[in-house]
């Protein structure tokens, strides 16, 4: 049988040690992503990378067809269908479980105000990386339990 080694001067783990866990895991959770740009989408799949279950929402009017969406965070676009990410934070806000927490991704900076108005749990500036997007969803997560 072989033995795998690893190539010289790769890092080893002693013997016994454990694995850290990844620090921004968002584990085993239900993302709705509401965006009508496939770039969006596509840029939170890899960012979560397979950590979640990804749900897109390309049509906003599909959410107040909805009987409860059953998401464990929801990321909204800014720029999103006919109604903008605004109206559709406020729709959510009306029908998702108290709790849920809504990310907002902007087009600029200055936008902040609205995605504070629309009462997004936070936001975050497009375009983003892995690890912001994960750091907004557990920033989120934290405010979104609060209140």
């Amino acid at each position: 049988m072989l033995e795998h080694r690893p190539p010289s001067g790769a890092a080893r783990r002693p013997a016994g040690a454990e694995r850290v866990p990844y620090p921004a895991r968002v584990g085993g959770v239900k993302v709705m992503v509401v965006a009508d740009a496939p770039w969006v989408s596509n840029r939170v799949r890899a960012a979560l990378g397979g950590r979640a279950e990804i749900w897109e929402i390309t049509d906003p009017g599909q959410i107040e067809r909805m009987e409860s969406p059953a998401a464990d965070a929801v990321i909204v676009d800014m720029q999103v269908g006919s109604m903008g990410g605004m109206a559709v934070i406020r729709a959510l806000k009306g029908e998702t479980p108290a709790g849920t927490p809504i990310i907002q991704l902007l087009d600029r900076s200055a936008d902040e105000f609205l995605a504070r108005r629309a009462g997004a749990d936070a936001w975050l500036l497009k375009p983003f990386t892995a690890r912001q997007l994960r750091s907004a969803l557990e920033e989120a997560s934290r405010s979104g339990a609060q209140g």
